[in-house]
């Protein structure tokens, strides 16, 4: 079937009229609608908002004066970044087609984002998750406030209601400690810029201790200077401590989590930032009162420490008299340790001359003489000894000698006969022959012989 239809001017009563179906002539109006219109951007309300199980988004698109049916797949819903409902405005891009079936022109949206305050509130979730990944509301971050601030700084219109009440506040609670205001826009785009401009300049010129930046109340969109992100680095940044006091108590900024502490209103802020005038007031009393307390209780300390002295003071003859015998009891006590002293000395001399005696060369040299003639007379004893004990040592062993010994059995007739050509002692006749030549020792002198017979 062809997308595109030609009609044709034809006689109601002619027989060659061309009748087409509604299936037809939804299709034709829907490839018109298509080709005809390019994707558009359309803001408006979400009402009957319905998200069956495939997953698809089903909903109307409405503002004061119309509304248009608009259906969003789940190719495209599900990268969203947030969960549409009725009453969220959004701002959609979206191709106009046809829904054949009932013959309704609606809108297929490709994407979707929150328009007016829904996408500030998108922008400050987005911003707030990300600077808290970054540790920038961290507690340990936090510079304590000052308990008694001598110049307090305030970052915010100059015209604003936020500067009068702080203002009221701090004269009202102690009017003696001097305001410093550095001037800035506190809504609109310009704001953020002049915001962290002036913290900045407080930081540099170091004129007071404590810092309140904030503003009334307002909308999301007017308060939306301090949800910005160069304004929350600038208050992380800063080196003086900063109370965030941003629009009511209900309302909540970036500024708000960064501050060292947030306050819910700017008059809350003043009150944070100063001491109570009364409170101070009756603690100097208490000081007071408690200072004429110490003071009493000093002077009559002393009264009964100089009453005392009184009463211990003596006339000075006899603290002369005192004096006197306490010089003599000192003297002999000198003279006591002169003496106990000089004993002491005089025995600490004995002993050491005693021990120069003892270490006398002289004394020594006796001492050695005496020793070396003891010792000499005891080695000729001990020599004479050992000479008479080896004498009669020598005898013995001469005697022994004598009475084993070859030439006595010699003196006593014998003799000893070796072969003539060797020194071997004949002990058996059978060792010698008829004609041998033999030698016999005798006690005296030597015989040399020829045997002529041997008998066994």
């Amino acid at each position: 079937m062809n997308n595109v239809l030609v009609f044709e001017q034809t006689d109601i009563t002619s027989s060659s009229r061309i009748v087409h179906s509604v299936s037809d002539l939804n299709q034709l109006v829907r490839s018109l609608l298509e080709d005809a219109l390019p994707p558009l951007w359309i803001e408006g309300e979400i009402s009957n908002f319905a998200c069956p199980g495939s997953g698809h988004w089903y909903f109307t698109l409405k503002d004061a004066g119309a509304q248009v049916r608009c259906a969003m797949f789940q190719g495209r819903n599900r990268v969203l970044g947030f969960q549409p409902k009725n009453g969220t405005q959004v701002l959609v891009r979206a191709k106009i087609s046809l829904y054949e079936a009932r013959g309704e022109y609606q809108l297929i949206v490709d994407f979707m984002e929150e328009a007016g305050d829904g996408a500030l509130r998108r922008a400050f979730e987005l911003l707030k998750a990300q600077l808290s990944s970054e540790g920038l509301f961290d507690p340990k971050h936090k510079i304590p406030i000052p308990a008694f601030p001598k110049t307090i700084g305030v970052v915010t219109s100059p015209t604003g209601a936020a500067i009068r009440d702080i203002i009221s506040v701090l004269k009202r609670r102690f009017p003696s400690i001097p305001i410093i205001i550095y001037p800035t826009a506190v809504q609109g785009a310009a704001a953020a810029p002049q915001i962290v401009k002036a913290i900045q300049i407080a930081n540099q010129r170091k004129e007071c201790e404590v810092l309140i930046v904030g503003r009334g109340g307002g909308s999301l969109e007017d308060l939306w200077p301090f949800n910005e992100e160069i304004v929350a680095r600038a208050i992380f940044a800063s080196e003086l401590p900063i109370i965030s006091a941003v629009g009511h108590e209900i309302d909540f900024t970036i500024a708000d989590f960064v501050a060292d502490q947030r306050a819910p209103t700017p008059s809350a802020a003043a009150e944070l930032a100063s001491p109570d005038q009364q409170d101070w007031l009756q603690q100097l009393n208490n000081i007071y009162f408690d200072l004429i307390q110490q003071i009493e209780l000093t002077i009559n300390k002393q009264q009964q420490h100089l009453l005392a002295l009184t009463k211990r003071l003596r006339h000075p003859g006899q603290r002369l008299q005192d004096q006197a015998q306490r010089l003599d009891d000192i003297e002999q006590r000198m003279r006591n340790a002169l003496l106990n002293n000089l004993q002491r000395k005089q025995a600490a001399f004995n002993e050491l001359f005693a021990k120069i005696q003892r270490h006398n060369p002289q004394f020594k040299i006796e001492l050695l003489q005496t020793k070396q003639i003891n010792l000499l007379q005891r080695l000729l004893k001990s020599a004479q000894e050992t000479l008479h004990t080896k004498h009669h040592q020598l005898a013995n062993v001469s005697r022994a000698l004598d009475a084993i010994s070859p030439l006595a059995t010699l003196a006593r007739g014998y003799a000893i006969v070796t072969q003539a050509n060797s020194a071997k002692i004949v002990r058996n006749a059978k060792d010698l022959h008829p004609g041998d030549s033999i030698k016999a020792q005798l006690a005296d002198g030597q015989l040399f012989c020829t045997i002529n017979k041997i008998e066994n």
